[in-house]
C-alpha cells in the first residue's frame, strides 16, 4: 500500500540512437542503492510488482524464456521474453515482445549508475518509453530507499506527470510528438 506521495524527480540522461532499421533509448539514471539490491528489484517477481509495468512469470536473473505480462489495462497483455544474458549484479538483456531491454549496472560512490538500452522500432515512441521508465525508475528508487509509493503505470502514469515528462523528453531527444 502506497504511503508516501509521488512527483517525479529530474529528468534522466537520455540520448537515442539509430540501430538498423530500430532505435535504442539510451537512459542514465543514477540510484542511491548498491548494485546487488538494484539487481534483485530488476529480476525478482515479488519486487517486479512494486515497480515495473509488467509482471513477471519467473526470477529473470538467469538465461532462458519467460512471459511478461503487462499491467494497467483491463486484462494483462503477456509478451514473450528471452532472457539473453544475466551477469549478477552487472549486466541483464532481454527480449519484451518485439523490444530489448538491456540494463547495466555500474558501482559509483553514492550508489548505482543504471544504464537502460531499449531498443524498439518506431522512434516517435521513444519520448513515451523515456517518461514510462522515468516515472518507474522513480518508484523502484523510492521502494529501495523503503518509501513505496506503490507502482504506476498506463492510465494511472497519467496523474502523476507522464505528459509533461514525455513532452520534456521529447524537447530533450529532439523528438517531435503526433
Amino acid at each position: 500500500m502506497p504511503t508516501h506521495p509521488y512527483r517525479p524527480g529530474p529528468l534522466a540522461d537520455v540520448a537515442v540512437r539509430p540501430d538498423g532499421d530500430r532505435w535504442t533509448l539510451v537512459f542514465v539514471r543514477d540510484l542511491r542503492h548498491p548494485p546487488d539490491k538494484v539487481w534483485s528489484a530488476l529480476t525478482d517477481p515479488a519486487q517486479l510488482r512494486a515497480w515495473a509495468p509488467f509482471d513477471a512469470d519467473r526470477d529473470l536473473g538467469t538465461p532462458g524464456t519467460a512471459t511478461l505480462n503487462m499491467v494497467g489495462g483491463p486484462e494483462p497483455e503477456p509478451l514473450a521474453a528471452t532472457i539473453r544474458r544475466a551477469e549478477r549484479p552487472h549486466l541483464l538483456e532481454y527480449t519484451w515482445g518485439e523490444d530489448l531491454l538491456r540494463w547495466e549496472l555500474e558501482p559509483i560512490a553514492t550508489g548505482t549508475r543504471l544504464t537502460l538500452r531499449h531498443t524498439t522500432g518506431d522512434r516517435t515512441w521513444i519520448a513515451k518509453v523515456s517518461a514510462g521508465w522515468h516515472i518507474c525508475l522513480d518508484v523502484l528508487d523510492r521502494a529501495l530507499a523503503g518509501q513505496p509509493v506503490g507502482r504506476i503505470v498506463a492510465g494511472d502514469a497519467m496523474q502523476h506527470g507522464f505528459e509533461e515528462l514525455e513532452k520534456a523528453y521529447a524537447s530533450r531527444l529532439g523528438i517531435a510528438l503526433g
